[in-house]
């Protein structure tokens, strides 16, 4: 399999520590959805990441597609997350919460680094969505005793909320006020020490404010 895009995007990065937890080996093209449009646009024509290529020549597209491709191939009692029912939707759930505040976070980076004139009322909903969504995963998490966010393994949502945040801190260091999660910021530290992820790990270098 090769998997396509670079580790400083959540998504892509979440892909890959999913792959390591299953023990499947892919081949890795840290291709750029700009600089690389070319390369990706066959395999994928919205030319956008992640991009999971099969040995077959088949391409799975989108995070959750390939994550729940992914999930098949490692069977019901393997998968990293629950098969059905008020504990699947409820790890579903977190998940979309985390995969929406990585889609904000993107969103304000493309806003900064796109457009000369930037739309404050835009920048200020993108803010405020990230913070509402924080302070929902902020009161959830600090009622929760175990080490994950459900179960007693690690799960598509702990990995999912982990890269969104990581993701988060880095891009908007001036928006992200780290005092203000505290429950949050100690249980996704604690992941970001494993070697599954310190194995893809891509620094993100936020573009200057007013670029």
């Amino acid at each position: 399999m090769i998997l396509i895009g670079q580790y400083d995007s959540p998504f892509v990065r979440r892909v890959a520590i999913a792959m390591s937890f299953y023990g499947i080996t892919f081949e890795h093209r840290p291709w750029s959805v700009f600089r690389d449009t070319a390369k990706l646009a066959p395999f994928n024509p919205l030319t956008r990441v992640p991009t999971l290529v099969l040995d077959s020549g088949e391409t799975v597209i989108e995070s959750a597609y390939i994550l729940d491709y992914l999930d098949e191939l490692a069977g019901a009692e393997n998968a990293l997350i629950p098969a059905a029912g008020a504990a699947r939707r409820e790890a579903l759930k977190v998940c979309a919460l985390a995969c929406g505040l990585g889609d904000k976070a993107v969103s304000l980076v493309y806003e900064r680094l796109l457009h000369k004139e930037k739309s404050e009322v835009w920048m200020s909903r993108c803010a405020t969505q990230m913070d509402a969504v924080l302070d929902a995963l902020e009161t959830d998490r600090a009622q929760r005793d175990g080490a994950f966010w459900f179960g007693d393994k690690i799960g598509h949502a702990d990995i999912a909320v982990a890269c969104a945040l990581q993701f988060a801190r880095e891009a908007h260091p001036s928006v992200f006020t780290a005092p203000r999660w505290p429950a949050l910021i100690a249980y996704a530290d604690k992941f970001e020490e494993l070697p599954e992820f310190k194995s893809f790990v891509q620094v993100f270098s936020p573009p200057p404010e007013n670029s």
